[in-house]
């Protein structure tokens, strides 16, 4: 019996160094003083565009309203995108800080971000997020009114992806 729990524990922590989120910095600082983020010069390749077209056709296929892109939160989403590719891996890193940052600076009432690594169309990064139970509930989420895209490519030329949805 004393074996069993020392492997349960060993599991779970070993689940938890394994799957936690890394208390990294992304390098997005948010406070009422400092804008650090330009939503005035938000820009959208084709890609990210598709993707937002993608999104709310699907979204319209299940009757849901179709969500308003909005600058703000595509220039929070390139914050993490940039951050990820510098640390070279996909995460939710300091998605608290990206979540407060638009309950200040956006008026969200909610938020919820997708990410993705390696696709290379709009149309295979949005299956990927489709085939997966967690971030199909994410775009198909009723609540959410609005939502930004970023994607960059790493130096290898694969892209990486952030979507984030809000409520306002």
């Amino acid at each position: 019996m004393k074996s069993l729990t020392l492997n349960l524990l060993s599991i779970a922590i070993f689940s938890f160094v394994l799957f936690s989120c890394s208390p990294e910095d992304d390098g997005i600082y948010f406070d009422e003083n400092s804008e650090i983020y330009d939503e005035n010069n938000v820009s959208y390749c084709p890609l990210e565009t598709e993707i937002l077209t993608l999104v709310n056709q699907h979204r319209a296929s299940l009757g849901l309203s179709n969500l308003s892109n909005l600058n703000i939160v595509s220039s929070v989403a390139d914050g993490h995108t940039n951050y990820m590719i510098e640390s070279g891996k996909i995460s939710h890193d300091n998605f608290d800080q990206r979540t407060q940052a638009l309950m200040n600076k956006a008026n969200a009432k909610s938020v919820a971000e997708n990410v993705a690594f390696g696709y290379s169309t709009a149309k295979g990064v949005l299956e990927g997020w489709l085939n997966s139970e967690s971030h199909r509930q994410v775009i198909e989420n009723p609540n959410f009114t609005h939502f930004g895209i970023s994607t960059n490519t790493n130096e290898s030329g694969r892209n990486y992806f952030t979507q984030i949805f809000i409520k306002k």
